[in-house]
């Protein structure tokens, strides 16, 4: 019973890692070339609206002298660099047509070039824009700024710096937008200003949307791509696939965003009022998340605004945190999140002093088997009390083979002659089970980790790991790219000498079955990240260490 019931807990864990694996898979958008650019508006319930006329054309003729057209303002872009991002704005829209991270790389190799957020179908696409849509002029996005900055460059030293966008709308409206750059963070300031220069009353609402096109491939393990939004204490992630009827939720919202992997791109209204998310999947496959604010009233010569601030950067929870609106609640570690984030918090304050995530990852492993060895030993203990007494046990059921219900009864009893707790082997592994979890979570989904090299050929942790690059066409059950995995395969060698020094089950059959989960498990790791197979690499060493030690002591 006991190692049935062990096998039964390890062919579960092999079943709901791949359940996790295979959930994670999102299928690949259609790609759908799209027509000409034309901007998509999609507008919530707007209070009525004073008359509104179009302003009489100005007369162009003076003393019978025809007076020349003003030249019309150029598109022209503004490069604002800071010590962490290259961002390329447009005075068309206004919007933000580029956004590079300087810390981050595409890959390792020297010349690889940045990180690009903006992941955009083509030039005429907008990453980040915001409007104020209202029922007279819903087709003003592609309307020409005047900017008062050609570009901005921030040292480390600089002070804070503006850049403004503004103009008149042909309905009376004057606009301006205003962001301003730290040299030290990530985050942007930005205020949009209305003021109502018509004879009319107009309503309408600010809208701030974010458009990216999901990748292909997955930056990191168990990334996440797509919209998602922080309404009323509550995390929404929203898939592509469900996107693609319009999505819309009402409430307060702390912030909104596009999440690709191991970066974010949000939008955080400084007011936590009620708000609305607009999501859609666009027919180029490309995905738009909207923050609505509620809607706005103008009286004629009256004046409007509104503050939040962007955050186009890493998902590193400690500047997460300090970017503050509960942005940092982006970082989801799913169903065993309450367990995670204390894992994950002791993990980077581990790589605080020893300054190599591998490092931290064996310490962090030590400190779970400590605080595990009592039940691990005692799991041990029954496990090996129950191999004594296989041969009574093999006796029972042959004796009581076609009466199950009294072999059960007789199989109880052998367990209170010698004081045995059948589950006692398995009840201390199921406990860890959460534990396994969120550390496959941490491990495989943590910006710390990628590119964060380890020792000798393993240089990114959040990689498979590889010694040397075998330029083949295909290795079954190896994803590119293809070389030895070293450390895949002494896990695999560690657990094998782990199950041969664990007490056999008396049925020959399982006892075979027991023998090839090693096999099975390096298959099934053999993709995973190097910090998830070096984690279970040493937890195997300690638990052999462990064995060991018990089987000395009853010797």
């Amino acid at each position: 019973m006991e190692k049935r019931t062990l096998l039964a807990f390890v062919l579960s864990l092999i079943v709901l890692v791949g359940w996790a694996l295979l959930a994670q898979k999102q299928a690949p958008l259609d790609t759908i070339k799209e027509e000409s650019h034309q901007t998509e508006n999609t507008s919530l319930p707007q209070p009525e609206t004073g008359p509104y006329q179009e302003p009489l054309s100005p007369d162009i003729r003076e003393n019978g002298i025809s007076k020349p057209e003003p030249a019309p303002i150029l598109e022209k872009e503004i490069k604002v660099e800071t010590p962490l991002y290259i961002a390329i704005f447009s005075n068309r829209g206004p919007t933000i047509k580029s956004f590079k991270l300087k810390e981050y790389f595409v890959n390792q190799e020297p010349n690889s070039p940045l990180i690009e957020l903006a992941n955009l179908q083509d030039n005429r696409q907008d990453f980040i824009t915001i409007h104020f849509d209202t029922q007279s002029n819903l087709k003003d996005t592609d309307s020409i700024y005047d900017v008062d900055e050609d570009a901005i460059l921030l040292n480390p030293s600089s002070p804070a710096k503006n850049l403004t966008f503004a103009r008149t709308r042909s309905d009376g409206i004057s606009i301006r937008k205003t962001f301003r750059f730290q040299p030290d963070s990530y985050p942007i300031e930005t205020q949009i200003t209305l003021s109502n220069e018509s004879q009319y009353q107009i309503s309408g609402n600010i809208r701030t949307s974010i458009k990216n096109l999901p990748p292909q491939d997955k930056d990191s393990y168990y990334a996440f791509n797509g919209a998602a939004l922080f309404l009323d204490d509550d995390l929404e992630e929203i898939k592509p696939k469900k996107m693609e009827e319009e999505k819309r939720l009402t409430g307060k919202i702390d912030w909104v965003a596009y999440e690709n992997g191991y970066f974010i791109s949000a939008v955080l209204p400084k007011e936590k009022n009620q708000g609305s998310f607009i999501g859609r999947l666009l027919p180029s496959g490309t995905v738009e998340a909207s923050y609505v604010e509620p809607p706005i009233n103008l009286r004629p010569l009256e004046n409007a605004s509104s503050h939040f601030m962007l955050y186009i950067g890493p998902k590193d929870v400690s500047i997460l945190k300090q970017a503050g609106g509960k942005l940092d609640r982006a970082i989801n570690f799913g169903y065993v999140d309450i367990i995670a984030r204390p894992l994950h918090f002791t993990l980077l304050w581990f790589n605080k002093y020893v300054h190599n995530y591998g490092l931290s990852i064996i310490i962090l492993t030590i400190l779970i088997k400590i605080l595990f060895w009592p039940l691990t030993h005692k799991s041990f203990k029954s496990m090996k009390e129950m191999q004594k007494i296989q041969p009574l046990m093999a006796k029972i059921r042959e004796k009581h083979k076609n009466n199950r219900e009294q072999m059960q009864r007789e199989l109880m009893g052998l367990y209170k002659t010698y004081k045995i707790n059948p589950m006692g082997g398995c009840l201390p592994i199921l406990i860890q089970l959460p534990v396994f979890f969120a550390l496959f979570r941490i491990l495989g989904n943590s910006i710390e980790l990628r590119h964060a090299p380890f020792m000798l050929w393993i240089t990114d942790l959040s990689a498979p790991d590889r010694l040397f690059h075998f330029d083949i066409s295909y290795i079954p059950f190896m994803a590119k790219p293809y070389g030895i995995p070293v450390l895949t395969l002494l896990m695999g060698a560690s657990m094998f000498l782990q199950q041969k020094m664990t007490p056999t089950p008396g049925d020959p059959a399982q006892a075979k079955v027991m023998m090839l989960l090693p096999i099975i498990f390096t298959v099934m790791f053999i993709n995973f990240p190097s910090g998830l197979v070096l984690y279970w690499l040493i937890n195997n060493i300690l638990s052999i260490g462990q064995q060991y030690r018990i089987k000395k002591r009853s010797a």
